[in-house]
Protein backbone atom coordinates (compact mmCIF):
# COMPACT_ATOMS: atom_id res chain seq x y z
CA UNK A 1 0.00 0.00 0.00
CA UNK A 2 1.06 3.63 -0.58
CA UNK A 3 1.99 5.05 2.81
CA UNK A 4 2.37 8.63 1.59
CA UNK A 5 -0.68 10.77 2.34
CA UNK A 6 -1.74 12.94 -0.59
CA UNK A 7 -3.01 16.50 -0.40
CA UNK A 8 -6.54 15.43 -1.39
CA UNK A 9 -6.58 12.74 1.28
CA UNK A 10 -5.31 15.22 3.89
CA UNK A 11 -7.95 17.82 3.05
CA UNK A 12 -10.71 15.19 2.95
CA UNK A 13 -9.68 13.85 6.36
CA UNK A 14 -9.63 17.33 7.90
CA UNK A 15 -13.13 18.05 6.58
CA UNK A 16 -14.40 14.71 7.94
CA UNK A 17 -12.80 15.22 11.35
CA UNK A 18 -14.06 18.79 11.71
CA UNK A 19 -17.54 17.68 10.61
CA UNK A 20 -17.58 14.92 13.23
CA UNK A 21 -16.36 17.17 16.02
CA UNK A 22 -18.56 20.13 15.02
CA UNK A 23 -21.73 18.06 14.56
CA UNK A 24 -21.31 16.27 17.87
CA UNK A 25 -20.32 19.27 20.01
CA UNK A 26 -22.36 22.07 18.43
CA UNK A 27 -25.18 20.08 16.82
CA UNK A 28 -25.79 17.38 19.45
CA UNK A 29 -24.42 19.17 22.49
CA UNK A 30 -22.05 16.33 23.37
CA UNK A 31 -18.95 16.68 25.50
CA UNK A 32 -15.84 16.85 23.28
CA UNK A 33 -14.26 13.59 24.51
CA UNK A 34 -16.43 11.20 22.50
CA UNK A 35 -16.27 12.98 19.09
CA UNK A 36 -12.50 13.34 19.48
CA UNK A 37 -12.24 9.65 20.38
CA UNK A 38 -14.28 8.85 17.24
CA UNK A 39 -11.89 11.04 15.24
CA UNK A 40 -8.91 9.14 16.64
CA UNK A 41 -10.63 5.93 15.51
CA UNK A 42 -11.17 7.36 12.01
CA UNK A 43 -7.48 8.24 11.72
CA UNK A 44 -6.42 4.78 12.90
CA UNK A 45 -8.67 3.09 10.32
CA UNK A 46 -7.32 5.42 7.62
CA UNK A 47 -3.76 4.71 8.70
CA UNK A 48 -4.22 0.96 8.49
CA UNK A 49 -5.89 1.33 5.08
CA UNK A 50 -2.74 3.18 3.93
CA UNK A 51 -0.57 0.38 5.25
CA UNK A 52 0.82 2.30 8.21
CA UNK A 53 2.12 -0.04 10.92
CA UNK A 54 0.72 -0.28 14.44
CA UNK A 55 4.12 0.75 15.76
CA UNK A 56 3.97 4.01 13.84
CA UNK A 57 0.37 4.64 14.95
CA UNK A 58 1.36 4.02 18.58
CA UNK A 59 4.38 6.28 18.12
CA UNK A 60 2.14 9.09 16.85
CA UNK A 61 -0.16 8.80 19.87
CA UNK A 62 2.77 8.69 22.31
CA UNK A 63 4.55 11.62 20.67
CA UNK A 64 1.32 13.61 20.72
CA UNK A 65 0.65 12.99 24.39
CA UNK A 66 4.23 13.50 25.64
CA UNK A 67 4.28 17.36 25.36
CA UNK A 68 1.07 17.46 27.41
CA UNK A 69 2.40 15.61 30.44
CA UNK A 70 3.88 18.69 32.11
CA UNK A 71 0.71 20.82 31.51
CA UNK A 72 -1.38 17.95 32.90
CA UNK A 73 0.73 17.86 36.07
CA UNK A 74 0.37 21.65 36.30
CA UNK A 75 -3.42 21.26 35.96
CA UNK A 76 -3.53 18.83 38.88
CA UNK A 77 -1.34 21.09 41.02
CA UNK A 78 -3.56 24.06 40.24
CA UNK A 79 -6.60 22.00 41.29
CA UNK A 80 -4.91 21.29 44.62
CA UNK A 81 -3.80 24.92 44.93
CA UNK A 82 -7.32 26.26 44.43
CA UNK A 83 -8.73 24.04 47.19
CA UNK A 84 -6.10 25.01 49.78
CA UNK A 85 -6.32 28.70 48.83
CA UNK A 86 -10.06 28.64 49.54
CA UNK A 87 -9.58 26.68 52.78
CA UNK A 88 -6.96 29.19 53.97
CA UNK A 89 -9.13 32.19 52.99
CA UNK A 90 -6.83 33.51 50.26
CA UNK A 91 -9.48 33.71 47.53
CA UNK A 92 -12.05 35.16 49.95
CA UNK A 93 -9.60 37.84 51.14
CA UNK A 94 -8.94 38.92 47.55
CA UNK A 95 -12.72 39.13 47.01
CA UNK A 96 -13.39 41.18 50.15
CA UNK A 97 -10.54 43.62 49.48
CA UNK A 98 -11.59 43.73 45.84
CA UNK A 99 -15.13 44.77 46.77
CA UNK A 100 -13.69 47.61 48.83
CA UNK A 101 -11.42 48.86 46.04
CA UNK A 102 -13.28 48.19 42.77
CA UNK A 103 -16.36 50.09 41.66
CA UNK A 104 -19.20 47.91 40.43
CA UNK A 105 -19.70 50.34 37.55
CA UNK A 106 -16.16 49.79 36.24
CA UNK A 107 -15.80 46.20 37.40
CA UNK A 108 -15.27 44.50 34.02
CA UNK A 109 -12.66 47.00 32.70
CA UNK A 110 -10.88 46.76 36.07
CA UNK A 111 -10.83 42.96 35.88
CA UNK A 112 -9.37 43.17 32.38
CA UNK A 113 -6.62 45.59 33.43
CA UNK A 114 -5.69 43.82 36.68
CA UNK A 115 -5.57 40.38 35.02
CA UNK A 116 -3.34 41.93 32.32
CA UNK A 117 -0.92 43.26 34.93
CA UNK A 118 -0.88 39.97 36.84
CA UNK A 119 -0.38 38.06 33.58
CA UNK A 120 2.62 40.23 32.66
CA UNK A 121 4.06 39.82 36.15
CA UNK A 122 3.74 36.03 36.49
CA UNK A 123 4.03 35.22 32.77
CA UNK A 124 1.26 32.63 32.86
CA UNK A 125 -2.37 32.93 31.78
CA UNK A 126 -3.17 29.70 33.65
CA UNK A 127 -1.83 31.03 36.95
CA UNK A 128 -3.66 34.34 36.49
CA UNK A 129 -6.98 32.63 35.75
CA UNK A 130 -6.70 30.11 38.58
CA UNK A 131 -5.79 32.68 41.26
CA UNK A 132 -7.07 36.26 40.95
CA UNK A 133 -9.32 35.07 38.12
CA UNK A 134 -11.32 32.85 40.47
CA UNK A 135 -11.68 35.72 42.95
CA UNK A 136 -12.92 38.09 40.23
CA UNK A 137 -15.25 35.39 38.92
CA UNK A 138 -16.82 35.15 42.38
CA UNK A 139 -17.11 38.90 42.69
CA UNK A 140 -18.75 39.17 39.29
CA UNK A 141 -21.26 36.48 40.21
CA UNK A 142 -22.13 38.24 43.46
CA UNK A 143 -22.54 41.57 41.60
CA UNK A 144 -24.94 39.94 39.16
CA UNK A 145 -22.76 39.81 36.04
CA UNK A 146 -23.23 37.00 33.55
CA UNK A 147 -20.48 34.45 34.36
CA UNK A 148 -19.59 34.21 30.65
CA UNK A 149 -18.94 37.97 30.47
CA UNK A 150 -16.80 37.99 33.60
CA UNK A 151 -14.89 34.98 32.27
CA UNK A 152 -14.31 36.83 28.99
CA UNK A 153 -12.77 39.79 30.83
CA UNK A 154 -10.55 37.49 32.92
CA UNK A 155 -9.33 35.53 29.88
CA UNK A 156 -8.75 38.64 27.76
CA UNK A 157 -6.59 40.21 30.44
CA UNK A 158 -4.75 36.99 31.27
CA UNK A 159 -3.82 36.29 27.66
CA UNK A 160 -2.89 39.90 26.97
CA UNK A 161 -0.44 39.71 29.85
CA UNK A 162 0.82 36.30 28.76
CA UNK A 163 1.47 37.54 25.21
CA UNK A 164 3.78 40.39 26.23
CA UNK A 165 5.41 39.00 29.37
CA UNK A 166 9.14 38.21 29.08
CA UNK A 167 8.45 35.36 31.54
CA UNK A 168 5.86 33.68 29.31
CA UNK A 169 6.83 30.37 27.72
CA UNK A 170 4.79 31.02 24.56
CA UNK A 171 6.28 34.52 24.16
CA UNK A 172 9.78 33.09 24.45
CA UNK A 173 8.90 30.22 22.10
CA UNK A 174 7.49 32.53 19.39
CA UNK A 175 10.56 34.76 19.45
CA UNK A 176 12.91 31.75 19.47
CA UNK A 177 11.20 30.01 16.54
CA UNK A 178 11.26 33.24 14.51
CA UNK A 179 14.87 33.92 15.58
CA UNK A 180 14.00 37.36 16.97
CA UNK A 181 15.35 39.00 20.12
CA UNK A 182 12.78 38.57 22.92
CA UNK A 183 12.41 42.26 23.75
CA UNK A 184 12.35 43.27 20.08
CA UNK A 185 9.50 40.79 19.69
CA UNK A 186 7.61 42.26 22.68
CA UNK A 187 8.07 45.83 21.42
CA UNK A 188 6.81 44.84 17.97
CA UNK A 189 3.83 43.07 19.56
CA UNK A 190 2.69 46.40 20.99
CA UNK A 191 1.54 47.49 17.53
CA UNK A 192 -1.25 44.93 17.87
CA UNK A 193 -1.59 44.69 21.66
CA UNK A 194 -2.27 48.40 22.24
CA UNK A 195 -5.21 48.77 19.80
CA UNK A 196 -6.58 45.34 20.80
CA UNK A 197 -6.40 46.40 24.46
CA UNK A 198 -8.21 49.67 23.80
CA UNK A 199 -10.95 47.87 21.88
CA UNK A 200 -11.29 45.39 24.74
CA UNK A 201 -11.47 48.16 27.34
CA UNK A 202 -14.20 49.98 25.42
CA UNK A 203 -16.13 46.73 24.97
CA UNK A 204 -16.03 45.78 28.65
CA UNK A 205 -16.85 49.35 29.63
CA UNK A 206 -19.98 49.29 27.46
CA UNK A 207 -21.04 45.74 28.41
CA UNK A 208 -20.43 46.37 32.11
CA UNK A 209 -22.36 49.65 32.23
CA UNK A 210 -25.75 49.17 33.88
CA UNK A 211 -25.47 45.38 34.16
CA UNK A 212 -25.07 45.23 37.95
CA UNK A 213 -28.09 43.48 39.44
CA UNK A 214 -26.92 43.26 43.06
CA UNK A 215 -27.37 46.22 45.39
CA UNK A 216 -24.71 47.62 47.68
CA UNK A 217 -26.59 46.25 50.70
CA UNK A 218 -26.57 42.72 49.24
CA UNK A 219 -22.82 42.96 48.56
CA UNK A 220 -22.21 44.11 52.14
CA UNK A 221 -24.24 41.17 53.44
CA UNK A 222 -22.16 38.77 51.37
CA UNK A 223 -18.94 40.40 52.61
CA UNK A 224 -20.19 39.90 56.19
CA UNK A 225 -20.83 36.24 55.35
CA UNK A 226 -17.27 35.83 54.07
CA UNK A 227 -15.82 37.60 57.12
CA UNK A 228 -17.80 35.47 59.57
CA UNK A 229 -17.04 32.17 57.84
CA UNK A 230 -13.43 32.53 56.67
CA UNK A 231 -10.20 34.17 57.83
CA UNK A 232 -9.97 37.53 56.02
CA UNK A 233 -6.51 38.93 56.68
CA UNK A 234 -3.35 40.13 54.96
CA UNK A 235 -1.59 36.96 56.14
CA UNK A 236 -3.74 34.86 53.83
CA UNK A 237 -2.26 36.74 50.86
CA UNK A 238 1.24 35.38 51.52
CA UNK A 239 0.69 32.52 48.97
CA UNK A 240 -0.06 35.18 46.33
CA UNK A 241 3.18 36.96 47.21
CA UNK A 242 5.02 33.64 46.83
CA UNK A 243 3.72 33.32 43.26
CA UNK A 244 4.93 36.79 42.35
CA UNK A 245 8.35 36.26 43.95
CA UNK A 246 8.80 32.93 42.14
CA UNK A 247 7.83 34.57 38.85
CA UNK A 248 10.33 37.37 39.48
CA UNK A 249 13.02 34.77 40.20
CA UNK A 250 11.98 32.88 37.03
CA UNK A 251 11.30 29.67 38.94
CA UNK A 252 9.40 27.11 36.77
CA UNK A 253 5.67 26.53 37.23
CA UNK A 254 5.76 23.15 38.98
CA UNK A 255 8.09 24.08 41.89
CA UNK A 256 6.29 27.45 42.15
CA UNK A 257 2.91 25.77 42.56
CA UNK A 258 4.29 23.19 45.00
CA UNK A 259 5.85 25.95 47.12
CA UNK A 260 2.64 27.98 47.10
CA UNK A 261 0.66 24.90 48.21
CA UNK A 262 3.07 24.26 51.10
CA UNK A 263 2.98 27.93 52.19
CA UNK A 264 -0.83 27.96 51.97
CA UNK A 265 -1.07 24.87 54.16
CA UNK A 266 1.11 26.71 56.68
CA UNK A 267 -1.30 29.66 56.62
CA UNK A 268 -4.22 27.24 56.98
CA UNK A 269 -2.70 25.82 60.19
CA UNK A 270 -2.48 29.33 61.66
CA UNK A 271 -6.27 29.62 61.61
CA UNK A 272 -7.17 25.91 61.83
CA UNK A 273 -4.40 24.33 63.94
CA UNK A 274 -6.32 21.10 64.55
CA UNK A 275 -6.57 20.19 60.87
CA UNK A 276 -5.24 16.66 60.36
CA UNK A 277 -3.01 15.51 57.53
CA UNK A 278 -5.83 13.27 56.28
CA UNK A 279 -8.07 16.38 56.09
CA UNK A 280 -5.41 18.15 54.02
CA UNK A 281 -5.13 15.09 51.77
CA UNK A 282 -8.90 14.93 51.18
CA UNK A 283 -8.99 18.68 50.59
CA UNK A 284 -6.30 18.53 47.91
CA UNK A 285 -7.78 15.42 46.32
CA UNK A 286 -11.51 16.19 46.29
CA UNK A 287 -11.60 19.98 46.67
CA UNK A 288 -13.06 22.38 49.21
CA UNK A 289 -16.75 22.26 50.15
CA UNK A 290 -18.20 25.47 51.57
CA UNK A 291 -20.83 25.40 54.35
CA UNK A 292 -21.69 29.04 55.01
CA UNK A 293 -25.42 28.47 54.63
CA UNK A 294 -25.63 31.05 51.83
CA UNK A 295 -26.28 29.12 48.62
CA UNK A 296 -24.61 31.56 46.22
CA UNK A 297 -21.41 31.70 48.32
CA UNK A 298 -21.30 27.92 48.88
CA UNK A 299 -21.69 27.29 45.14
CA UNK A 300 -18.84 29.67 44.32
CA UNK A 301 -16.43 28.38 46.93
CA UNK A 302 -17.04 24.65 46.61
CA UNK A 303 -14.37 23.89 44.05
CA UNK A 304 -10.81 22.81 43.45
CA UNK A 305 -9.05 19.52 44.09
CA UNK A 306 -7.10 17.20 41.82
CA UNK A 307 -10.24 15.29 40.87
CA UNK A 308 -11.87 18.48 39.56
CA UNK A 309 -9.23 18.51 36.81
CA UNK A 310 -9.72 14.92 35.64
CA UNK A 311 -12.39 15.86 33.08
CA UNK A 312 -9.93 18.33 31.62
CA UNK A 313 -7.08 15.80 31.73
CA UNK A 314 -9.10 13.18 29.82
CA UNK A 315 -9.97 15.67 27.10
CA UNK A 316 -6.40 16.91 26.77
CA UNK A 317 -5.04 13.37 26.45
CA UNK A 318 -7.52 12.55 23.67
CA UNK A 319 -6.93 15.86 21.84
CA UNK A 320 -3.16 15.42 22.00
CA UNK A 321 -3.46 11.84 20.77
CA UNK A 322 -5.47 13.10 17.79
CA UNK A 323 -2.87 15.77 17.12
CA UNK A 324 -0.05 13.25 17.36
CA UNK A 325 -1.68 11.06 14.71
CA UNK A 326 -2.23 14.04 12.39
CA UNK A 327 1.44 14.92 12.69
CA UNK A 328 2.79 11.36 12.44
CA UNK A 329 0.75 10.65 9.29
CA UNK A 330 2.12 13.89 7.77
CA UNK A 331 -1.39 15.23 7.22
CA UNK A 332 -0.57 18.67 8.65
CA UNK A 333 2.84 18.79 6.96
CA UNK A 334 1.35 17.89 3.56
CA UNK A 335 -1.11 20.77 3.70
CA UNK A 336 1.34 23.38 5.01
CA UNK A 337 4.04 22.44 2.51
CA UNK A 338 1.57 22.90 -0.34
CA UNK A 339 0.44 26.24 1.06
CA UNK A 340 3.99 27.60 1.11
CA UNK A 341 4.33 27.00 -2.65
CA UNK A 342 1.48 29.48 -3.34
CA UNK A 343 2.78 32.26 -1.09
CA UNK A 344 4.49 34.91 -3.20
CA UNK A 345 3.68 38.28 -1.56
CA UNK A 346 4.03 39.66 1.94
CA UNK A 347 0.28 40.01 2.44
CA UNK A 348 -0.40 36.43 1.37
CA UNK A 349 2.47 35.15 3.50
CA UNK A 350 1.15 36.87 6.63
CA UNK A 351 -2.39 35.68 5.92
CA UNK A 352 -1.38 32.06 5.38
CA UNK A 353 0.90 32.03 8.43
CA UNK A 354 -1.97 33.31 10.59
CA UNK A 355 -4.48 30.88 9.09
CA UNK A 356 -2.07 27.96 9.52
CA UNK A 357 -1.35 28.87 13.13
CA UNK A 358 -5.04 29.22 13.98
CA UNK A 359 -5.92 26.12 11.95
CA UNK A 360 -3.39 23.96 13.80
CA UNK A 361 -4.84 25.30 17.05
CA UNK A 362 -8.27 24.17 15.87
CA UNK A 363 -7.11 20.75 14.74
CA UNK A 364 -4.54 19.87 17.39
CA UNK A 365 -5.71 21.98 20.33
CA UNK A 366 -2.08 22.58 21.30
CA UNK A 367 -0.67 26.10 21.45
CA UNK A 368 3.00 25.08 21.29
CA UNK A 369 2.56 23.14 18.03
CA UNK A 370 0.52 26.02 16.59
CA UNK A 371 3.65 28.15 17.07
CA UNK A 372 6.31 25.59 16.13
CA UNK A 373 4.84 23.96 12.99
CA UNK A 374 3.92 27.09 10.97
CA UNK A 375 7.00 28.90 12.28
CA UNK A 376 9.36 26.24 10.96
CA UNK A 377 7.36 25.79 7.74
CA UNK A 378 7.14 29.47 6.73
CA UNK A 379 10.42 30.84 8.11
CA UNK A 380 12.32 30.30 4.85
CA UNK A 381 9.58 32.09 2.89
CA UNK A 382 10.04 35.19 5.07
CA UNK A 383 13.71 35.19 4.06
CA UNK A 384 12.88 34.48 0.43
CA UNK A 385 10.59 37.48 -0.05
CA UNK A 386 12.50 39.67 2.44
CA UNK A 387 9.93 40.00 5.25
CA UNK A 388 11.13 40.94 8.74
CA UNK A 389 11.08 37.96 11.12
CA UNK A 390 9.38 40.15 13.74
CA UNK A 391 6.26 39.84 11.59
CA UNK A 392 6.52 36.06 11.93
CA UNK A 393 7.03 36.10 15.71
CA UNK A 394 4.09 38.48 16.17
CA UNK A 395 1.74 36.33 14.10
CA UNK A 396 2.80 33.14 15.86
CA UNK A 397 2.19 34.67 19.29
CA UNK A 398 -1.27 36.01 18.49
CA UNK A 399 -2.40 33.18 16.22
CA UNK A 400 -0.94 30.47 18.44
CA UNK A 401 -1.21 31.32 22.13
CA UNK A 402 -4.15 33.76 22.15
CA UNK A 403 -6.44 31.63 19.97
CA UNK A 404 -5.98 28.50 22.08
CA UNK A 405 -8.50 29.77 24.64
CA UNK A 406 -11.20 29.76 21.93
CA UNK A 407 -10.92 26.03 21.14
CA UNK A 408 -13.21 23.78 23.27
CA UNK A 409 -10.70 20.91 23.09
CA UNK A 410 -7.63 23.15 23.24
CA UNK A 411 -5.40 22.93 26.29
CA UNK A 412 -6.30 26.48 27.39
CA UNK A 413 -10.00 26.14 26.63
CA UNK A 414 -10.21 22.89 28.58
CA UNK A 415 -8.32 24.39 31.53
CA UNK A 416 -10.56 27.47 31.68
CA UNK A 417 -13.75 25.40 31.61
CA UNK A 418 -12.42 23.09 34.30
CA UNK A 419 -11.30 25.98 36.51
CA UNK A 420 -14.17 28.46 36.19
CA UNK A 421 -16.96 26.10 35.15
CA UNK A 422 -18.00 28.10 32.05
CA UNK A 423 -17.95 26.30 28.70
CA UNK A 424 -15.83 27.60 25.84
CA UNK A 425 -18.82 28.26 23.59
CA UNK A 426 -20.44 30.35 26.36
CA UNK A 427 -17.47 32.64 27.05
CA UNK A 428 -16.12 32.74 23.48
CA UNK A 429 -18.11 35.84 22.29
CA UNK A 430 -16.72 37.85 25.22
CA UNK A 431 -13.00 37.00 24.93
CA UNK A 432 -12.53 40.14 22.89
CA UNK A 433 -8.75 40.40 23.08
CA UNK A 434 -8.28 36.80 21.90
CA UNK A 435 -10.59 37.48 18.93
CA UNK A 436 -9.43 40.98 17.98
CA UNK A 437 -5.65 40.46 18.27
CA UNK A 438 -5.39 37.76 15.54
CA UNK A 439 -7.69 39.76 13.24
CA UNK A 440 -5.61 42.92 13.72
CA UNK A 441 -2.56 40.76 13.07
CA UNK A 442 -3.78 39.98 9.56
CA UNK A 443 -5.11 43.49 8.89
CA UNK A 444 -1.87 45.14 10.00
CA UNK A 445 0.15 42.82 7.78
CA UNK A 446 -1.93 43.64 4.71
CA UNK A 447 -1.90 47.39 5.39
CA UNK A 448 1.87 47.38 5.84
CA UNK A 449 2.31 45.24 2.73
CA UNK A 450 0.12 47.59 0.68
CA UNK A 451 2.01 50.61 2.01
CA UNK A 452 5.33 49.05 1.02
CA UNK A 453 4.05 48.28 -2.48
CA UNK A 454 2.80 51.86 -2.89
CA UNK A 455 6.16 53.23 -1.70
CA UNK A 456 8.09 51.04 -4.15
CA UNK A 457 5.80 52.07 -7.01
CA UNK A 458 6.33 55.75 -6.16
CA UNK A 459 10.11 55.27 -6.14
CA UNK A 460 10.03 53.58 -9.55
CA UNK A 461 8.01 56.47 -11.01
CA UNK A 462 10.60 58.94 -9.69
Amino acid sequence: MNKEVTLKESLFLLVVLLAIIGACIIGLGMDPQIPILISVGVLIVFGKAKGISWDRINKGIQNGITPGLVPILIFMLIGALISVWIAAGTIQTIMVYGFKILSAKYFLPSVFVICSVVGITVGSSFTTISTVGIAFFGMGHIMGYDPAITTGAIISGAFLGNNISPLSDTTNLASAIAEVDLFDHIRYMMRIVIPASLISLVFFGIVGHGNVLTTGQQINELIDTLRSSFPIAVVTLIPVLVLFLCAWRKIPAIPTLLLSIVVTIGVLYIYHPHTSLSDISRLMQDGYVSHTGVESVDKLLSRGGIQSMMWSVSLILLALALGGLLVEMNIIKTIISRITSFVSTKGKLILMTAISSMGINLLLGEQYLSIILPGEAFKSQYDKINVDHKELSRILANGGAACNALIPWGVSGVFITGTLGVSTLEYLPFTIFCIVAPLLNILYGFVKSKSAQTSRAAQRQQ
